[in-house]
């Protein structure tokens, strides 16, 4: 009797089980944060146009010279660049609702860059007399040494995956340089003029950057934290104006030329 009640209140007592493992959650990834990175990739359509105009200030179009010298002209380069980013993105994640609501991946940004620009070239324009029978030689070289921008970015995140649009500041050390030499004698220069300096203006494009698996021999550092991005850049940096002056003559031209051109790089970069 005694046994039989012993072995139905050992039966009521709760059965023992394993304890359940804990499984920590897999955090959400967000591009919120700070980063900076190197980027590389290539310059390109690097276009200065120059136009020339006489002491009057007018189009050589307009003078008996408009056939010795070029009205305008147009050097286009190309060439490598390399650089270092800084930024800042913010994702609008659990903010609000439908845009900025809790699944949202909309994400606003700012970053600056400065970049390194292999660039410089020269290009030659021979005209001839009103009669066709003297020519001259006119050179015009131009370039870039370096090229940064301070920009604002608007994208959409898709995970690890940020599709953006940007666009802001630009300035860059361009220089330019024309040299024009006597009818019928190409080794005589008789005007030259050149300016170089700090010139402003603005740039604008897009890009993608995906955050790189904890798994990637890309990901040194074994975090969710490593990206990598393409972009492609317009930068436009305005005109300059300088006066090609006479060195066996008094007479001067006065010329206007303008820095733009394209930039499509990869980058790298670390997000705290």
């Amino acid at each position: 009797m005694g046994v039989g009640v012993g072995a139905a209140a050992a039966a009521d007592l709760p059965a023992r089980m394993a304890p359940v493992p804990y499984v920590a959650p897999v955090p959400v990834f967000t591009w919120t944060g700070a980063y900076f990175g190197v980027n590389a990739g290539a310059s390109f359509d690097q276009n200065t146009p120059f136009h020339l105009y006489d002491g009057n200030g007018l189009t050589l179009a307009n003078t008996s010279l408009g056939t010795i010298r070029p009205e305008h002209f147009h050097n286009s380069d190309s060439g490598f660049t390399a650089g270092g980013q800084v930024g800042y993105n913010y994702q609008f994640t659990g903010f609000g609702s439908g845009l900025f609501g809790p699944n949202s991946g909309f994400v606003v940004g700012a970053e600056a860059d400065a970049s390194y620009i292999d660039g410089g070239t020269s290009g030659t324009y021979t005209g001839l007399n009103a009669a066709g029978t003297t020519s001259a030689t006119n050179t015009f070289r131009s370039g870039i040494d370096f090229l940064g921008t301070v920009r604002g970015r608007v994208g959409y995140g898709f995970d690890r995956l940020l599709v953006y649009g940007t666009g802001g500041f630009a300035y860059g050390d361009a220089f330019q340089s024309a040299a024009l030499y006597t009818a019928g004698n190409p080794s005589l220069m008789r005007y030259f003029g050149s300016h170089s300096g700090i010139q402003t203006g603005y740039t604008y494009g897009g890009g993608v950057e995906y955050a790189l698996p904890t798994a990637s021999f890309l990901n040194v550092f074994h975090s969710s934290a490593v990206t990598i991005k393409a972009e492609y850049l317009r930068y436009d940096l305005g005109h300059a104006n300088f006066a090609a002056d006479g060195l066996t003559t008094t007479t001067a031209y006065a010329i206007r030329s303008k820095t733009e051109g394209d930039i499509a790089r990869v980058g790298l970069n670390y997000k705290f």
